[in-house]
């Protein structure tokens, strides 16, 4: 016997199929217990919509033609809206085989949700990087955040990766544009969540008449919402940020870049640069 469970309206929903029948592929199992064609159903496999469990191990599968084994469940979390989000193009800078480096513009996603993936970097690492490999994440940018972002393409690279970002050896900068001319260089030294976060305001790039000024930064810790945090705690806050600043009012994308990166490859033991151009930096004209 198949059970499903349905929750909350047409536009978003889950299902969860319990299977007793080792002969079923995943299409069928879906096309069975929904309204959805099967043409729909592999876009939605292919947007990261729909999950296995077997025993204590969950995944995401993708493969319509998955033959599915008696004591699994197969999983279905569907939301219209985030099915229906435009992808964002992100930019090769550089591909190390082992990892790869993408300029993440501002609005793309790091990460996915049980409800889909599609438009979150790594995927789209996976699907135009050529030859294709995984794609792991091993760092994270804000939504809001465009720059600089390292994708892993094997486990064994994402985990020496993930533990230099993590020891901090891995040194990052970015631009921001802030509201005021704040004194430069200093340092801003203060816990966030109880957490020990360091930002450093290396320099005044630029200011404008319209009363704001151009950041170069570079973070020592790597706390959610660090940058912004800080900036605004010493009445700076960064030009588009509607959770720290005046973003409201502004009515623009968030003024912030990860535009710098530099390292010592634990692959070939060679110093890694990596920088973006100033046309990916905030608009002074904002």
């Amino acid at each position: 016997m198949i059970t499903t469970d349905l929750k909350a309206s047409s536009d978003k929903f889950e299902k969860h199929l319990s299977v007793t029948n080792d002969a079923m592929t995943a299409i069928d199992l879906l096309a069975e217990h929904t309204d959805f064609s099967r043409r729909k159903i592999k876009q939605i496999m292919q947007q990261g919509a729909v999950w296995l469990t077997q025993g204590k191990s969950t995944r995401r599968i993708r493969r319509a033609s998955k033959k599915l084994s008696s004591g699994q469940t197969l999983h279905l979390y569907y939301d219209a809206h985030i099915l229906a989000q435009s992808d964002f193009e992100a930019r090769l800078i550089a591909d190390e085989s082992d990892y790869s480096v993408w300029f993440k513009p501002s609005g793309m996603l790091s990460q996915g949700s049980k409800f889909g993936d599609h438009g979150a970097i790594y995927r789209w690492a996976e699907t135009h990087l050529q030859p294709q490999r995984n794609a792991f994440l091993v760092h994270r940018l804000d939504r809001a955040t465009s720059g600089l972002i390292l994708i892993a393409h094997s486990k064994k690279a994402a985990a020496v990766l993930s533990r230099m970002f993590s020891e901090r050896t891995i040194n990052k900068y970015y631009k921001a544009l802030v509201h005021g001319i704040p004194h430069a260089p200093q340092t801003i030294n203060e816990p966030l969540e109880t957490k020990r976060a360091i930002t450093k305001i290396l320099s005044v790039d630029k200011s404008i008449g319209n009363n704001k000024s151009l950041l170069d930064i570079q973070i020592l810790t790597g706390r959610k919402h660090q940058i912004r945090q800080h900036l605004s705690s010493i009445g700076h806050p960064i030009v588009g940020d509607r959770l720290y600043g005046d973003g409201k009012n502004d009515n623009i994308n968030l003024c912030l870049t990860a535009y710098k990166m530099t390292f010592i490859s634990p692959f070939d033991q060679l110093k890694k640069h990596y920088e973006l151009d100033s046309e990916f930096y905030p608009d002074l004209n904002v």
